[in-house]
């Protein structure tokens, strides 16, 4: 069965004719001739959709609709309306019907309105779960870390949590540094905590159905749009939107997301109204924006609508000796989680993680620590455990013409005086990719790093494409 759905109306041809067709679609449905016998079949019916003529005998439907609220205010209860009393249909959807249905009614057009309201009340019910989920695993106790960058994090964070209103929240930071994790720990600490929070990954999402999925769309206003569909913008009403890598969204549609942004309305695709939404928006991005707006790659009015507030998280390889109170808290956890005796990491392993430059930052970390508590037999983690591959450093010439790459065992050469740190590398890495004909798996076996850690500083030098 579909469901169970209740039909409350005095006119006993109507309600059998309908009871008879939601039988035929799948559904069970049960009749009530009055309201005072609808409440008596609420609460062992506990029916998914009610619907009720706004005009009964004795209690009105609008009172009806009052008491069904306060009983459960799940349940969703559409209206039935003769043409003469459709303002009293209007009063009721202000009052919390989910809609309203003319008489004489059409039986396709009910079972769609049984259809929608189900389906809205399984998302409310799904959405409820999630907020509770993420509210039990991401409390603030685990954004962890005592380096004063992060403190300092972590104590705009709760500030910003505080606040019912507030502008834009731009939270930026490299790939890895829990923005995401933050943004979670923002509305589950925030008044807003019972409300959605809806995460969009911008980055997922083809650039076809991002405008569909943020916005919704009506019936017809695409081939396959059978029906109409709230968007996430709508889905998170009351709560938090959260737009992960909102770098990436394609620059044809960032003006209707600032439109969204700074009216708090929206319009859906093929829609002709503007519908009001009460939304929070976080947003996210590894991108250096400012440098995108003048590549004209990204809005500029945009960005400074999404930076009112701006949250920069500090990479661990700035964080000091968090990376090894981080390293102690994963360890003791994936320990838990796998069953295994390892409880401590020995010297070696303990400096090799602190002089490792972490481009994946702590999800990089966590990855390292749970493989290494895999491998691991007893209850010391020793460095062959981290399977870490630092680079060794090799000279060359700085001049037009590079000397070969030529790594030497158990020592690290020192650039030539007056060149820095970053230009060497930075040379080191295009003669690798020069010599590999651009192949970035050959060039990082060549420099000794993993294809994840040439990613990182690749974009980091600007050298992507």
């Amino acid at each position: 069965m579909s469901g169970t759905i209740l039909v409350v109306d005095d006119e006993r041809t109507l309600a059998r004719a309908v009871k008879a067709f939601l039988q035929e679609s799948g559904y069970e449905a049960e009749v009530a001739g009055d309201a005072e016998q609808a409440m008596s079949l609420l609460e062992t019916l506990r029916p998914d959709v009610v619907f009720s003529d706004v005009r009964l005998p004795g209690m009105s439907g609008i009172e009806l609709l009052r008491r069904i609220r306060e009983f459960d205010p799940a349940i969703p209860v559409v209206i039935m309306t003769a043409y003469g009393t459709i303002e009293g249909a209007v009063e009721a959807v202000k009052l919390g019907a989910f809609d309203y249905l003319k008489k004489p009614v059409d039986l396709e057009e009910l079972k769609l309105l049984a259809d929608r309201a189900r389906e809205t009340t399984q998302l409310k019910q799904e959405l409820s779960y999630y907020r509770r989920r993420a509210a039990s695993e991401v409390p603030f106790a685990d954004v962890i870390g005592e380096s004063p960058s992060i403190r300092s994090v972590l104590a705009q964070a709760r500030q910003i949590a505080l606040l019912n209103e507030t502008p834009p929240v731009l939270i930026t930071g490299e790939t890895g540094t829990g923005k995401g994790l933050v943004a979670h720990t923002i509305h589950t600490s925030s008044p807003r905590s019972g409300k959605p929070f809806i995460e969009v990954n911008c980055t997922a999402l083809p650039a076809t159905l991002m405008e569909a999925e943020l916005f919704g769309h009506e019936r017809g206003a695409f081939t396959d749009a059978k029906e109409s569909k709230l968007g996430l913008f709508e889905a998170a009403e009351g709560g938090f939107l959260f737009l992960d890598e909102v770098g990436d969204i394609e620059l044809s549609l960032q003006g209707k997301l600032l439109k969204a942004v700074e009216e708090r309305t929206v319009r859906r695709v093929g829609g002709i109204r503007d519908r009001r939404i009460d939304v929070r928006i976080l947003a996210a991005t590894n991108r250096d924006l400012e440098r995108e707006t003048e590549r004209e790659r990204f809005r500029r009015d945009l960005y400074f609508r999404l930076a009112v507030i701006l949250l920069r998280l500090p990479p661990l390889r700035e964080r000091g000796e968090d990376i090894l109170f981080l390293a102690d808290h994963f360890l003791a956890r994936f320990a838990a989680k796998y069953g295994k005796s390892v409880s401590r990491m020995e010297g070696s392993a303990r400096e090799m993680l602190r002089s490792y430059p972490w481009p994946g930052n702590v999800r990089e970390l966590s990855h390292v620590i749970e493989r290494a508590v895999l491998w691991s037999q007893g209850p010391v983690l020793d460095a062959e455990h981290l399977s870490l591959n630092t680079p060794a450093l090799a000279p060359f010439d700085a001049g037009p013409s590079l000397a070969p790459l030529a790594p030497v065992a158990g020592q690290a050469s020192l650039p030539p005086p007056g060149l820095d740190l970053e230009r060497w590398e930075r040379s080191l890495i295009e003669q690798a990719l020069l010599e590999c004909d651009g192949n970035q798996t050959r060039a990082a076996q060549r420099l000794g790093i993993s294809r994840d850690t040439l990613r990182y500083r690749l974009k980091k030098f600007g050298l992507q494409t």
